[in-house]
C-alpha cells in the first residue's frame, strides 16, 4: 500500500508542479482564470488517486476492497501529492529569490489602484496585504497554506473514489469474470 501511494502520488504531485510552474514561467498572470486553471491540473493530477485505489483493489485484494482502506490509501497517495506539491512550490521560491509574493502584492495593489481604490481604502487594502506578504516569508505559516491548496481537492477525490470502488462490479480489472 505504501509503495502505491509514494508511487502514485509522487507522479500527481510532479504534475500540478510542472503545470504550475510551467504556467508561472510562460507568464500567465495570477487572476481567476489561472486560479481555475491551476484547480483543474490539480482535479486531474490527482484522478491518479482513483487510479492508485483501484490498482491496489485489484492486485493486492483480489478485486475487492472495503470502504476504510480504500479511502486510507487515497488519503495517503493525497499527503504524497501535497508534500510533493509544497516541496515544489519551495523550490520554485528559492529559485524565484523568493519574489512570488512581493510581485502578486504589488499587482493586486496595482489592480485596485486601476478599479478606481483610493485613499483609506486604498490604505487599508495596502495595509492587510503587507501583513499577508510578511505572514508568507514563514515557512511555518507559508508551508501549510501550500499544502491546504491541494489536499482538500484530493480528500474529495479519495472519498468519491473509496466510494465507488468499494463495489467490486464498478471497474472491474480487464478480464475479470464479470
Amino acid at each position: 500500500m505504501t509503495k502505491i501511494a509514494l508511487v502514485y502520488g509522487a507522479i500527481a504531485g510532479s504534475i500540478v508542479v510542472g503545470s504550475i510552474l510551467a504556467g508561472i514561467l510562460l507568464g500567465s498572470d495570477h487572476g481567476g482564470q489561472s486560479l481555475w486553471f491551476g484547480y483543474l491540473i490539480m482535479i486531474l493530477a490527482l484522478s491518479l488517486i482513483f487510479l492508485g485505489v483501484k490498482s491496489y483493489r485489484d492486485r493486492q485484494g483480489g478485486g475487492v476492497i472495503k470502504f476504510g482502506p480504500a479511502l486510507f490509501l487515497g488519503l495517503m497517495i493525497a499527503v504524497v501529492a501535497g508534500v510533493f506539491y509544497v516541496g515544489g512550490w519551495e523550490a520554485y521560491l528559492a529559485a524565484t529569490d523568493y519574489s512570488f509574493m512581493p510581485s502578486y502584492v504589488d499587482q493586486i495593489i496595482e489592480s485596485k489602484k486601476a478599479a478606481g481604490l483610493t485613499g483609506e481604502a486604498l490604505a487599508a487594502e495596502v495595509a492587510k496585504l503587507e501583513e499577508m506578504k510578511a505572514n508568507y516569508e514563514n515557512p511555518l505559516y507559508r508551508m501549510p497554506l501550500t499544502f491546504v491548496e491541494i489536499f482538500p481537492v484530493g480528500l474529495v477525490i479519495a472519498i468519491v473514489s473509496a466510494a465507488i470502488l468499494r463495489n467490486p462490479k464498478a471497474f472491474p480489472a480487464r478480464g475479470a469474470a464479470k
